[in-house]
């Protein structure tokens, strides 16, 4: 991997883990705020886990594939 790809792609990480942990912060206020709102937080939950899929996708770009 080129080194400016692998600084963009490392660059996209940070950004989807922040913007993982904020949701996470977010779902946690709602639940403790509005326990009525389930859609609300349903779609964030499921946009959280979409996240988390390409924060792996990403890792998993970043490393080496090396058979045993």
């Amino acid at each position: 991997m080129v080194d400016t790809d692998e600084a963009a792609v490392r660059s996209e990480l940070a950004r989807l883990r922040e913007e993982h942990r904020d949701l996470d912060t977010a779902i946690a206020a709602l639940e403790e705020t509005r326990p009525g709102a389930t859609l609300q937080i349903k779609r964030m939950k499921r946009k959280k886990l979409a996240l988390k899929d390409r924060i792996t996708f990403l890792e998993d770009k970043l490393t080496p594939d090396i058979i045993a």
